[in-house]
Formats: C-alpha cells, structure tokens, sequence
C-alpha cells in the first residue's frame, strides 16, 4: 500500500481519485461533489481521503482509504480543517487530475487513461484554470466512444 497526493470521493458504488498539484482545486472539488450530492445532482457522494490517499492494488482493482492521521477531515479554503462523514474504503473507478499539462478540447484515447499502482483506470485531464465540477458531472454521467 502507498500514500499519494490525492483526494478521493464515493460517487454512487465507485469512488474518484483526484489528483493535480498543490492548490490546484483538489479538495475543492471534493467539496463540491459532496454538495452536488446534498443539492441532489447526484445521487450519492461521500469523503473517502483529502490531500492524502492511501491506494492498493487487490484483484485488478485500485482500493482507496484516507491517510489515517487524516480521515474524515477535509480543507475548505479560508475555513480550514473541517470533519466530515467519510468512507473507510472504496474502490478506485476514475482518475481526475486537474491543472494537467495534456488536457485538450478533444483529447486523444490515450489521454483518458492512466496506470495507479499498476491498475488501470479511465483518465479525465481538467487544464488549469477551468472548473471541474461540470466536466467531471459530464463525465460521470456520460461515456465516450
């Protein structure tokens, strides 16, 4: 099992793993999945990890868990730490990493993949400066080609 810097949030059965460099939107994004669920834009989301994630491969899928020290805590900007309900553990189903470098309009196939502990799982690249939250809700609720 390894520590990455991530936070990750059930949607529904499976849960996100999101990724991007410090002060990127990370738990932000987190945040503001879990309120789409409380306003009913999705059906179920929960806290699994922020900032930091604990992944594991098992059986050909990525499992997830909080950073101990840092379950069930989650950064608001200009609030601070904050604690939430949470997730002991879920499985990985979608990679989002934002600021990323090869986010394109139409992005080729192998853009919307990517390897974590050597599971593979569909990839969404989010360029800096664009928010996430109506991409990723696209993107959960539609498939590409």
């Amino acid at each position: 099992m390894g520590t990455i810097h991530a936070s990750a949030v059930l949607v529904g059965a499976k849960a996100v793993l999101i990724r991007g460099p410090s002060g990127s939107g990370k738990s932000r994004l987190a945040w503001d999945l879990l309120q789409a669920a409380a306003q009913g834009v999705l059906p179920f989301a929960r806290l699994v990890a922020d900032d930091r994630a604990q992944v594991e491969a098992c059986n050909g899928r990525l499992l997830v868990r909080p950073a101990p020290a840092l379950a069930g805590m989650i950064e608001l900007r200009g609030l601070g730490i904050r604690k939430t309900a949470y997730e002991p553990l879920a499985v990985a189903a979608l990679a989002i990493d934002l600021a990323a470098a090869d986010a394109a309009r139409l992005p080729p196939p192998e853009a919307g993949k990517t390897t974590i502990s050597g599971v593979k799982l569909p990839r969404l690249a989010v360029p800096a400066g664009l928010d996430p939250l109506p991409l990723v809700l696209a993107g959960l609720r539609t498939r590409g080609n």
